[in-house]
């Protein structure tokens, strides 16, 4: 079955950096874009970046340009999303997300990121 396990959040003050990971397994990963969207208490969940297969194609959010960076290895099957100068309203659960076609939508169960002093 698919699998989508989140790593690497947790408390920084801001300006501080995080490195998410996303290991997947139970599909072809090499063959889907992924996703890297986020939910901030209160508020709607919203697409902050997506990579397609290869990794050249990349796209953000307005709010994350030129701190964020997603990249994958799919030798390991592992999307990642570094996150620098981050700040307060970065505060959410990131999600791992994959929609597989004929499948449909996975998620993965989320990482805290907060960004406080």
């Amino acid at each position: 079955q698919v699998q989508l396990v989140e790593s690497g959040g947790g408390l920084v003050v801001p300006g501080g950096s995080l490195r998410l990971s996303c290991a997947a397994s139970g599909f072809a990963f090499g063959s889907n874009t992924m996703n890297w969207y986020r939910q901030a208490p209160g508020k709607a969940r919203e697409l902050v970046a997506a990579i397609t297969t290869t990794g050249v194609g990349t796209n953000y959010v307005d709010s994350v340009k030129g701190r964020f960076t997603i990249s994958r290895d799919n030798a390991k099957n592992t999307m990642y999303l570094q996150m620098n100068s981050l700040k307060p309203d970065d505060t959410a659960v990131y999600y791992c997300h994959v929609y597989i076609r004929f499948r449909g939508d996975y998620w993965g169960q989320g990482t805290q990121v907060t960004v406080s002093s």
